[in-house]
C-alpha cells in the first residue's frame, strides 16, 4: 500500500495536472445552477445520472495516475449510483426543506472551492480550478450537497451510498492524510445519512411509475 506521503503527492499531481478537467466541471456546475434558477426542472432520474457522472472522471484520474484503489472504489460507486438512478422517478425534481437546502449549498460551495492540493499564488484559481470532479473529497462534498438540495432524490439507497462513501473518504482525509478540511465532508456525510433515514420514500418520487394496463 502506498505511504501517506505518496498518496498526498499523487493527489497533488492530479489536482494540478488535471486542472483543465476540473475547470470543465466548474463550468458544468455553474451552467446547471443557472439553468435551475431559470426554471429548468429535469426529472429525478436525469438528476441522478448527472450527479453520478463526476465520479467517472474521479475514477479516470485515479487510474491514470496509478491509484488503483481509488479507481476501483469510484468505478463501483458510479455503477451503484447509475443503477439506483435507473430506478428513480421520471417526475420533476423537487427542492428540499430550507434547512437542508442551506446545508447542501454550503457543501456544494465547499466542494467547488476546495482549496487543498491546488498549487497557486492567489485565491482566485480556487473559484474555477479547485479539484472538483477529479479528487474524491471535493467531488463527494459537492454531490452530497446537490443531493441534499434536491431532497435526497427520494431514495434511501442513493442517500446511504453517498453517505457511506463520504464517511469513509472524509475519515481517511481527516485522520489518515491529515487534511483538516475533510472534517467538512464528514459532517456533510452524517447529514446525508440522517436525511436518508428520515426520507419518506414517497412512491411518487422514489419509484418508477408502473406501465399502464389495458
Amino acid at each position: 500500500m502506498p505511504s501517506t506521503t505518496d498518496i498526498l503527492i499523487g493527489l497533488t499531481s492530479i489536482a494540478n495536472e488535471w486542472r483543465s478537467v476540473a475547470m470543465l466541471w466548474h463550468v458544468a456546475l455553474a451552467g446547471s445552477l443557472a439553468a435551475l434558477l431559470a426554471g429548468w426542472r429535469p426529472s429525478i432520474r436525469v438528476v441522478g445520472y448527472l450527479l453520478a457522472s463526476p465520479f467517472v472522471s474521479v475514477m479516470a484520474a485515479a487510474i491514470a495516475t496509478g491509484n488503483a484503489f481509488n479507481g476501483a472504489v469510484f468505478a463501483a460507486l458510479a455503477l451503484v449510483l447509475v443503477f439506483v438512478a435507473s430506478r428513480l422517478s421520471r417526475a420533476p425534481v423537487r427542492v428540499g426543506s430550507p434547512q437542508v437546502v442551506i446545508a447542501g449549498a454550503v457543501l456544494v460551495a465547499f466542494g467547488s472551492g476546495y482549496p487543498h492540493f491546488v498549487e497557486t499564488e492567489g485565491w482566485t484559481p480556487y473559484l474555477y480550478a479547485a479539484p472538483l470532479g477529479i479528487l474524491p473529497c471535493p467531488t463527494l462534498s459537492a454531490v452530497i450537497g446537490m443531493t441534499l438540495v434536491f431532497d435526497h432524490l427520494g431514495s434511501r439507497a442513493w442517500a446511504f451510498a453517498l453517505a457511506t462513501a463520504g464517511l469513509v473518504y472524509g475519515a481517511i482525509g481527516a485522520f489518515v492524510l491529515g487534511v483538516t478540511l475533510d472534517h467538512v465532508l464528514l459532517v456533510g456525510a452524517l447529514v446525508m445519512a440522517v436525511a436518508g433515514m428520515r426520507s419518506s420514500m414517497s412512491p411518487s418520487i422514489a419509484h418508477v411509475t408502473p406501465p399502464h394496463t389495458a
